[in-house]
């Protein structure tokens, strides 16, 4: 019976996860908490489309993103790094001001800070064109790095997940904490992920390198570089993923039918 009961309250947490604020329902997570082989149709419809997206490395930790409807997202934006024309969602992290503006254009529509105000945590699950965008929160430092003993902040951060072509796609911004299980539960299934690798300001490689190979997504993009070594993150993270240096390239192409069969840390220019 307790089982059962146990079981029961699991269901109802994740289904709760699934449906956002306007009522919309996360592909994502009902993809990664559905049994084997029971895939929604919905996903199904959009999957079999294999639109592609186009993801470019701007810089630090800012990527833009731009879907098959014509939506331009830029992650962790700061106004320096551009590419392009101007964004049509931005989303920002309260580590420092590399990863925020408190002054970003106006002709920018969404401006979503990853952090929320008077103490309560940011919560998105919002429809923006053809691009469903939802978050996951996760304490932060006041000051730099997981072991500089700064004071936490609660929820100052968020892991920003973009639906779109039948993709999962994960930013997990300046993440200074280990992941726990209902973390996981609330980010479900990455077929990309943007991971920090700096080894320093945000976590350490052992950590981060951790995280990632739970996640197990089928495309990881490192992102927050600095010095650190690629060889010494591609041996923590484990023999099961390959590597796929793109020198000359800023941009990845990818949808559903091309991404790749195992999993693959893709190096773009600038990384």
């Amino acid at each position: 019976m307790l089982r059962l009961l146990a079981a029961l309250v699991l269901l109802g947490t994740l289904t709760s996860h699934a449906l956002a604020q306007d009522g919309q329902r996360s592909e994502c997570l009902a993809m990664a908490n559905s049994p084997p082989h029971a895939v929604p149709v919905s996903y199904r419809r959009i999957a079999a489309k294999a639109d592609e997206v186009a993801i470019t490395y701007a810089g630090h930790s800012t990527y833009y993103i731009d879907t098959p409807g014509g939506i331009r997202i830029a992650t962790d934006y700061n106004g320096v790094y551009r590419t392009g024309r101007l964004p049509d969602v931005v989303t920002m992290n309260r580590a420092h001001a590399t990863h925020y503006t408190l002054f970003p254009d106006p002709k920018i529509p969404h401006v979503l800070h990853g952090w929320g105000e008077n103490g309560q945590a940011a919560h998105y699950g919002m429809r923006i064109g053809d691009v469903y965008i939802r978050n996951v929160t996760t304490d932060i430092r006041r000051y730099w790095g997981e072991d500089s003993g700064g004071e936490m902040i609660k929820d100052g951060n968020s892991i920003f997940i973009f639906e779109v072509a039948g993709l999962c796609i994960g930013h997990l911004g300046h993440l200074h904490v280990k992941l726990d299980d209902s973390h996981f539960a609330a980010i479900g299934r990455l077929d990309i992920v943007m991971v920090p690798i700096d080894g320093t300001y945000t976590m350490s490689l052992d950590g981060i390198s951790e995280i990632t190979r739970r996640l197990r997504s089928a495309v990881v993009l490192p992102m927050h570089r600095f010095a650190t070594p690629l060889d010494e993150f591609m041996r923590l993270i484990g023999q099961q993923f390959e590597i796929d240096r793109r020198g000359g390239e800023r941009t990845l192409r990818i949808s559903r039918d091309t991404l790749p069969a195992t999993p693959t840390v893709i190096i773009l220019d600038g990384v």
